[in-house]
């Protein structure tokens, strides 16, 4: 006779191997670019169903986009920030958008079969239902509240919290994961931040994944946690990325980091270009297996590529980085007359490059960086220059930087170099760049002449050399390794964008930030909306002065 207890060591072998068999060494991942329809702006807040009209609009459009994503065998898919409802909100106007979300730690719940379990939930029902109906884990941000209690002295005057919230719904429509965004950008004044950064994981069979948004990828937490100490493979990352030349577009950057940290990560930037809004990509720790840039039209982008599952036992990880190794071990090249310039509101110290090969150094406080190079295509009417900062960036943020960049200057003119520019025709046959960094945080950026990536076309060594033997497909704009060096950050606020108000810029700052482009919408924002969302305006080339500035504000509000 056959018992049950005789049948439960083979039971449990089969269930082992099936689990075993289920784990996935590769899998496809997808991400959204998504060109936002946003809602009319208002002082008064909309009622609950014009919110969800909106929302819906919007929804409509991801629908058919994780369909396509899942007909061409996606496991997960990534939207933006600000993907369901937009921006340009202010606290009041916000809270018709915001929905109850539980913590997925403390409750089991598939908004598609239970929408009403904590309250009316349309959207995470919509969500969850379209992840369960297309067998997909769907990843997206909405706006979460929870009310608080008077006696708490963070308890905002209308008695709750507001969160900018990240939701990842799985297969099953299942709600596995919801983060909270911490470092909130200075025009979230709607938004709250929660009392500790919220590190915020879960496990598939195809990996284990992380959570954060947009602005959190400049600062330790709880980014650098997830990878460093929770071992995650991915990283989810939803954003409304506005970029900012020559160091800090989306796909240079994004790329960067993934690389830098030796981890997955799926981009997902919302699209405007009005607002210099665009770039997503799906990056590996050996380079961009999909991106996207479009700075002229207003069309959505869906990509989808492969990923190994777990980069760190894949065949073309980077184990470990001394990134001040190179750098510190050699004799220090010579320094050329060097001069200042601006990148971002932060002065670097340049050397220019004199001649078509050589190898040069320029020092700051005590970052050195090494440059050995040769150009093959020199064009007499470009001029490249090497430069450093090692100091602390105190703009839309304060956080301590050390970066040594090669770039192109905007004209033969040396004050214009560290200006954005986005084409370039010199030729370089072959770089390394290093620098004597007190961080092991470096982020290696290659871009190139239109805005493009260069993925396969350089290397990062094992002591810190960010190196091309054989040059680039396209002229380069920039070669870079961006350092974060995070002991050093200033103590973070103890207050956010909604406590501390609306920034204040001097004239002399906001002549630099203001370009042509995008002289409305600052005239907007300066008086409708928050100051400090202009701060990442400038990746267009051409400015405008404060006078032109002032001027607008006149035509468009005689009365202000």
């Amino acid at each position: 006779m056959i018992t049950f207890q005789s049948l439960l060591p083979q039971s449990f072998f089969v269930l082992m191997m099936i689990l075993k068999s289920s784990a996935l060494d590769k899998y496809v991942a997808a991400v959204y670019e998504h060109s936002v329809i946003l809602p009319e702006t208002t002082q008064k807040p909309v009622s609950s169903e014009d919110a969800l009209k909106l929302m819906n609009k919007n929804m409509d459009i991801l629908e058919e986009v994780i369909k396509r994503a899942a007909a061409q065998g996606a496991h997960i898919i990534v939207t933006p920030e600000d993907g369901i409802y937009g921006f340009f909100f202010t606290r009041e106007t916000l809270y018709p958008y915001l929905e109850d979300i539980p913590d997925p730690q403390e409750v089991n719940w598939i908004p598609c079969n239970d929408s009403q379990r904590f309250g009316p939930a349309p959207v995470q029902e919509r969500l969850s239902c379209l992840a369960r109906e297309n067998a997909i884990y769907v990843v997206a941000n909405i706006g979460d509240k929870k009310p608080c209690n008077p006696t708490d002295p963070k308890c905002p005057n209308d008695g709750h919290y507001q969160y900018n919230t990240n939701v990842v719904f799985d297969s099953d429509g299942k709600l596995v994961a919801r983060y909270h965004k911490f470092n909130l950008f200075m025009s979230e004044a709607q938004f709250d931040f929660p009392k500790e950064p919220e590190v915020v994981t879960f496990n598939t069979s195809f990996g284990k994944f992380g959570v954060f948004t947009c602005f959190d990828i400049l600062f330790h937490d709880p980014a650098v946690t997830l990878v460093s100490e929770l071992k995650v493979d991915t990283i989810l990352f939803p954003t409304a990325w506005m970029n900012v030349l020559p160091h800090l577009t989306a796909i240079e950057f994004h790329s960067a980091w993934a690389m830098g940290m030796q981890v997955n990560l799926l981009s997902s930037n919302t699209h405007k270009t009005g607002m210099n809004m665009t770039g997503s990509g799906i990056y590996a720790p050996d380079g961009s297996q999909a991106y996207h840039y479009d700075a002229e039209s207003e069309n959505g982008q869906l990509l989808v590529a492969e990923l190994h599952s777990h980069p760190s036992i894949s065949p073309t990880y980077l184990h470990s980085v001394n990134w001040s190794l190179y750098a510190t071990a050699i004799k220090p090249f010579p320094e050329n007359n060097n001069f200042k310039g601006i990148i971002f509101f932060d002065e670097f110290t340049f050397s220019k490059l004199n001649s078509q090969a050589g190898n040069l150094t320029v020092c700051q406080k005590d970052l050195c960086c090494h440059l050995s190079y040769r150009m093959t295509e020199q064009q007499e009417d470009e001029v490249y220059a090497l430069g450093a900062f090692d100091g602390l960036h105190v703009v839309e943020g304060e956080y301590y930087l050390q970066i040594c960049t090669l770039l192109k200057c905007r004209t033969t003119d040396l004050q214009t170099c560290g200006e954005p520019v986005t084409i370039a025709h010199t030729r370089f046959g072959y770089f390394s760049l290093s620098g004597t960094f007190s961080t092991n945080y470096v982020f290696p950026e290659v871009l190139l002449s239109g805005v493009h990536l260069a993925p396969g076309e350089f290397q990062v060594l094992s002591d810190g050399q960010l190196i091309s033997q054989n040059g680039t497909t396209k002229p380069i704009l920039t070669v870079t390794l961006f350092g974060r060096w995070y002991e050093s950050d200033p103590p973070r606020p103890e207050k956010g964008p909604a406590q501390l108000g609306a920034g204040v810029v001097d004239d002399s700052l906001m002549g630099r930030i203001v370009s042509a482009a995008l002289k409305e919408a600052v005239v907007n924002l300066i008086l409708k909306s928050s100051l400090i969302l202009c701060l990442h305006c400038m990746a267009t080339d051409k400015v405008v002065s404060v006078l032109t500035v002032k001027e607008e504000l006149h035509k468009h509000y005689p009365s202000d």
